[in-house]
């Protein structure tokens, strides 16, 4: 039996983008790492308690509110604060996002990371190994719930597109010169959701994508001065900054 290791998005745009996913093996290594983390972690905060005396029923609250912290807010901190990454994720090339390729929220971190509990079960992850082999989107039962799924990125195209999403800082009179009033606000929210979610798309999917969204608006800017040269990607990025200062 063959499982799909992609999906497609239908954007906005009309373009279909394809994301790959993780499998059990690269999600299980970045588990690993993280559950080294975590351990690692909760005796620190052991060992310290025991080092400045603590004991009894104070002990026993501080660890278990540490133990809350690290178990949970561990994962859903990395996930929303870090584009989808925790340390392990990272490591290995690996990104949570929403099924649509949107950068995942709070809420949806909450409810796939809450139910991690029951994907743990019998032991050993069984419950989620399972789910993610038999769903077509490589999904555990949290990522179900939460409309997630765990985008797979090798790390050296990871550094790559860090590389190429580095911005230039325009001059001030630069931007002032555009003229951005053809462009509407449905236009800028699409941007911004390309800009958004860059990180998780193929390189070739991003390219064209932003080719094609540049050809589109860049007919409907004017002002830009003949000499500044922007790729599509940047040219994207300076549009949605100066439309949203003149918002």
């Amino acid at each position: 039996m063959r499982y799909e290791d992609r999906m497609t998005i239908d954007t906005p745009e009309g373009l279909t983008v394809t994301v790959a996913l993780a499998g059990v093996g690269s999600r299980f290594s970045a588990a690993a790492i993280d559950l080294a983390i975590q351990s690692t972690l909760l005796v620190s905060a052991f060992v310290v308690f025991s080092v400045f005396g603590v004991g009894g029923g104070l002990a026993a609250g501080l660890l278990a509110i540490s133990t809350f912290m690290i178990l949970l807010v561990y994962d859903v901190a990395f996930e929303v604060l870090a584009g989808g990454r925790t340390p392990g994720k990272r490591w290995t090339g690996l990104r949570v996002v929403l099924a649509t390729g949107q950068p995942i929220g709070f809420v949806s971190s909450v409810i796939r990371n809450l139910l991690r509990i029951v994907d743990f079960l019998p032991s050993a992850y069984l419950v989620g190994i399972a789910t993610i082999l038999v769903t077509s989107r490589n999904q555990r039962l949290g990522d179900l719930a939460a409309g997630t799924v765990v985008a797979r990125a090798p790390r050296k195209t990871v550094q790559v597109l860090a590389t190429a999403s580095r911005l230039p800082e325009p001059l001030p009179e630069t931007l002032a010169s555009w003229d951005v009033s053809a462009v509407t606000v449905d236009d800028l929210a699409t941007i911004r959701s390309f800009l958004d979610r860059r990180g998780s798309l193929e390189q070739g999917a991003r390219r064209e994508l932003a080719r094609a969204m540049a050809a589109r608006l860049r007919p409907r800017v004017g002002g830009i001065p003949a000499d500044l040269a922007l790729s599509d990607e940047d040219f994207l990025a300076q549009l949605a900054r100066a439309k949203a200062a003149r918002a």
